[in-house]
């Protein structure tokens, strides 16, 4: 009794230490579209790559629901692209009214100090 003990706690830590296998987005498109041109069975792709055959229908189902995407994506990229070139003219406008600005206001410091003479920055609290 002891032994059978002794054996369900290995196959347990055994198990526990086994880690899951991951696949690459790339890898499972790869084996879903040669499922999808059914040149072979699930069976015989499952026992090549040896990965459980429900698997492989889960990844395919997957697959099939979220096609859809691709075409919705391509459409929030170009969204995002027009909403960029916003951004960046809102920029280049503002860039441009502060550079107005900057030369409006050197222009009036200079003014100032015409009409007022040197050290009018002292004098009115500027430096």
């Amino acid at each position: 009794m002891t032994s059978d003990i002794i054996k369900d706690e290995k196959s347990v830590r055994k198990e526990a230490t086994m880690e899951r296998k991951q696949y690459t987005p790339e890898y499972k498109a790869k084996i879903v579209l040669e499922m999808l041109r059914e040149e072979t069975s699930v069976s015989e792709i499952a026992s090549r790559e040896n990965i459980n055959k429900n698997q492989l229908q889960n990844w395919k189902k997957e697959f099939i629901e979220n096609s859809s995407k691709v075409f919705a994506q391509n459409k929030l990229e170009k969204e995002a692209e027009r909403k960029i070139r916003e951004l960046e003219e809102k920029e280049r406008e503002y860039q441009a009214k502060v550079g107005q600005l900057v030369i409006e206001n050197d222009w009036l410091k200079k003014k100032h100090g015409e009409v007022y003479g040197s050290g009018w920055e002292t004098k009115f609290g500027y430096k």
